[in-house]
């Protein structure tokens, strides 16, 4: 095949890039979450603990809301890799390397912001834990926002066998806060749920889960869910995660994605440079995503 080189980071196209596409049917942070503009490192998003609402007298004084208003930061984070490609594999290979290692960073990426974003157990270091998880934010206590933490995550008493009530727990932690929209709702969680899924009957000995037929959605106890290979617990972000799967049940409004760039590429020719001494180009692969919750009580997580 031909050998273009690149001198600047290339953009991939959002609505046809097969990278994206990837990334999106493989992520639903990617998928589902708010996307929040950034042009620099760093964004302040306002986030408020609700307003209340009174009734007014004809004539009478409107009261003024005490409720608390705040905001997140949102910090971009770099998510890369690089792959080193024979000259030999570039030009003999009936298939194109290239595309192939682009679309295998863009799974592995989204895998890893699923997990960086949800499922991480540890506070945020700004390294190998890029974000404040949705996980750690629910075991944190915001006397400010009055959550206190734990509050919002139910752990299985039997690994990968949650109960019917373990799951009602979960959803009903979020269904009884201000930040509850039925019609704006999903789960999600890692397929190893789905095992565990298909045997748990309510009450009335009707499955609470419901897999999709036709291109309908599965649901569980009616909500959407969103299936990610992410969703592990970790104590580090990773593509790879191996601890208790877990469903989050959140509202999309409140999970905020800054998108400073990419995914975008550069792909820097082996016939420049040291590289040329061994018949080797670079390809790198990169996304800048900063992430918050907007509020604890907006979600919980079931731990299965």
């Amino acid at each position: 095949m031909a050998r273009n080189t690149m001198e600047a980071w290339i953009p991939e196209e959002w609505e046809t890039s097969k990278v994206v596409q990837a990334i999106t049917q493989v992520s639903a942070v990617e998928a589902l979450a708010s996307p929040i503009t950034m042009t620099s490192d760093t964004k302040h998003v306002p986030r408020t603990a609700g307003m209340g609402v009174d009734v007014v007298a004809k004539g009478g004084a409107y009261g003024e809301d005490t409720s608390l208003n705040d905001e997140v930061l949102l910090t971009a984070r770099k998510f890369g890799k690089a792959a080193r490609i024979a000259e030999e594999d570039i030009d003999d290979s009936v298939a194109n390397i290239i595309d192939s290692k682009m679309i295998g960073w863009g799974r592995s990426y989204a895998k890893m912001i699923d997990n960086a974003t949800l499922a991480v157990s540890a506070a945020e270091n700004g390294t190998t834990i890029p974000f404040t998880s949705l996980y750690q934010l629910l075991n944190t206590t915001d006397s400010g926002l009055g959550y206190t933490g734990g509050t919002n995550i139910t752990t299985a008493a039997s690994a990968n066998l949650p109960s019917y009530t373990e799951f009602s727990t979960a959803i009903g932690n979020v269904e009884g806060g201000d930040y509850f929209d039925p019609g704006n709702m999903y789960a999600i969680a890692h397929p190893a749920f789905r095992k565990s899924l298909r045997g748990v009957l309510d009450l009335q000995n009707r499955p609470i889960f419901l897999e999709g037929l036709n291109g309908t959605p599965d649901t569980v106890f009616g909500v959407q869910v969103r299936w990610s290979l992410g969703a592990r617990l970790s104590a580090t972000a990773t593509s790879a995660p191996a601890g208790r799967p877990i469903m989050a049940f959140v509202n999309p409004e409140l999970m905020l994605l800054g998108r400073r760039s990419g995914p975008e590429s550069v792909f820097i020719d082996g016939r420049d440079g040291l590289s040329a001494l061994t018949d080797e180009s670079i390809l790198k692969m990169r996304a800048r995503r900063a992430w918050a919750y907007g509020h604890p009580n907006g979600a919980s997580i079931l731990v299965g």
